[in-house]
């Protein structure tokens, strides 16, 4: 409501700096070992330690790796709160050091009753990819969320503050501040919305600004064959992964209702079909746009768009990835269900994310099947299936047909995850989840974590976490 929203478009939309109440510092005045041994001693949980001494050893070496040479560690500042997600729980804060500060977070887990640090974190790209916008929100005990998100945003600068809002549980300040940061583009820029780049989506049309890194979606009318969800079903696809664990693999969306927007902002084409296909929550009023119900999410080039750009070598990462992406969601008991690669995006990160959930649902609804033989030359030969096929019925030997991909970078994904072709990989995740087991997806790479060794058998997730991102 226009009446009594409560925005700031003009204003810079940078937060107060941080009081001295969300934070803790501590100067380094004996070795590195005894300074991680003192924060260590600070964090005390009811459960104790399982190695202090040691981790206070391995935090240290990890810290030193970080510094450039002739360079040394002169402190440590981090946040009071402890930030909690799953199976997980965060120290956040920067390295101080004789040149500059460096992010850092330490990684604490739980696996068998005693508190491990189970990775140091000490790049940009690495918190950046905890905090993602991919990613389940924190749970933070606070006082002052916005000196919280004032410190987070010194350590992650490139970081939208709706998305730091939302990264600490704040989604509604969030919100807010997303609509705000829209608005502060529109009275600085001439840009128009556009037509997203990529293909047509047969459930959303999907529009974006040109300078503006955010897309919107409106649900159309009426959707083509061989789509059957129905609205309805859409809006609690939405709602199911809003409460899921994401995993660092499903977009966060928003939700808004009542936008309204200068005609003037439109392109041509845009407004076309969203005034056609999407009548029931777009329509005209004056020199109005009034859109009745959006979702926005951050943009990412799609997959098959990236596929046609990228080097071979970026390219075979992101074929990799794009299956440890299918992985990731069914450790979480999630199946994307389109696998289409139109619908997955490529993160500034170089991670690969899905973000189309009109078919999207839980893995344990599925029915995976191997798929029969044909009886003779006429099943071979016939167009339709001679078996039964119910509506949960998935045939993973088919997923091959879908993926679309050129047949150099298919034997790439064959090579790293050929077992998802077929449903013994599903039916193996099914069952652990039916027993209860609450799988780990770590927000970093093995080779982060300070006890992990590697073996043959091993195979590497996120093979692009290693590129910084070009600045």
């Amino acid at each position: 409501d226009a009446r009594v929203e409560f925005v700031t478009p003009r204003g810079r939309g940078v937060p107060a700096a941080p009081g001295p109440s969300v934070t803790q510092s501590f100067d380094r005045q004996v070795s590195l070992e005894d300074l991680f041994r003192q924060v260590l001693e600070t964090y005390r949980f009811e459960t104790p330690w399982d190695d202090l001494d040691g981790d206070a050893g391995r935090i240290a070496a990890r810290a030193a790796e970080a510094c450039e040479p002739g360079c040394e560690v002169t402190g440590l500042e981090l946040a009071r709160p402890v930030f909690f997600r799953g199976k997980g729980a965060y120290l956040v804060g920067r390295l101080l050091t004789s040149r500059e500060a460096l992010p850092f977070v330490l990684a604490l887990t739980n696996p068998e009753g005693r508190i491990v640090v189970d990775a140091v974190l000490a790049t940009v790209n690495e918190v950046s990819i905890v905090f993602s916008f991919a990613r389940s929100y924190f749970f933070v005990e606070m006082d002052n969320p916005r000196e919280v998100v004032a410190f987070l945003h010194s350590i992650l600068p490139r970081k939208p503050l709706a998305e730091l809002y939302n990264a600490i549980g704040w989604n509604r300040h969030g919100k807010t501040e997303l609509y705000r940061s829209i608005l502060r583009h529109l009275a600085t820029s001439e840009d128009r919305f556009e037509i997203a780049p990529g293909q047509r989506g047969m459930v959303m049309a999907v529009f974006a600004l040109p300078g503006f890194d955010v897309v919107f979606k409106v649900i159309r009318d009426r959707f083509e064959p061989p789509k059957t969800v129905t609205h309805d079903e859409v809006r609690q696809k939405y709602r199911l992964v809003f409460r899921h664990d994401r995993a660092g693999r499903l977009v966060d969306a928003q939700e808004f209702e009542h936008l309204e927007f200068d005609c003037a902002r439109f392109g041509d084409p845009l407004l076309a079909e969203l005034t056609t296909q999407c009548a029931d929550r777009v329509h005209v009023r004056g020199d109005r746009v009034v859109i009745s119900h959006l979702y926005t999410e951050r943009r990412m080039i799609p997959l098959d768009v990236y596929l046609r750009q990228a080097e071979p070598e970026a390219a075979r990462e992101a074929v990799i990835d794009y299956g440890q992406v299918l992985r990731d969601l069914a450790a979480t008991n999630i199946f994307p269900g389109d696998m289409l690669t139109k619908n997955f995006g490529v993160s500034r990160n170089g991670r690969l994310i899905f973000y189309d959930y009109d078919e999207l649902c839980r893995l344990d609804e599925c029915r995976f099947r191997a798929l029969p033989p044909p009886r003779d030359d006429a099943d071979e030969t016939s167009g339709e299936p001679w078996f039964y096929v119910s509506e949960r019925d998935i045939f993973p030997e088919e997923f091959r047909n879908f993926l679309g991909l050129p047949p150099a970078l298919l034997q790439v994904f064959l090579e790293h995850h050929e077992e998802l072709l077929g449903p013994a990989f599903w039916l193996r995740m099914q069952e652990l989840h039916a027993r209860g087991e609450v799988l780990d997806v770590y927000p970093y790479r093995s080779l982060r974590r300070l006890r992990w060794r590697p073996r043959a058998t091993d195979r590497q997730p996120d093979p692009i976490l290693s590129k910084e991102p070009k600045t």
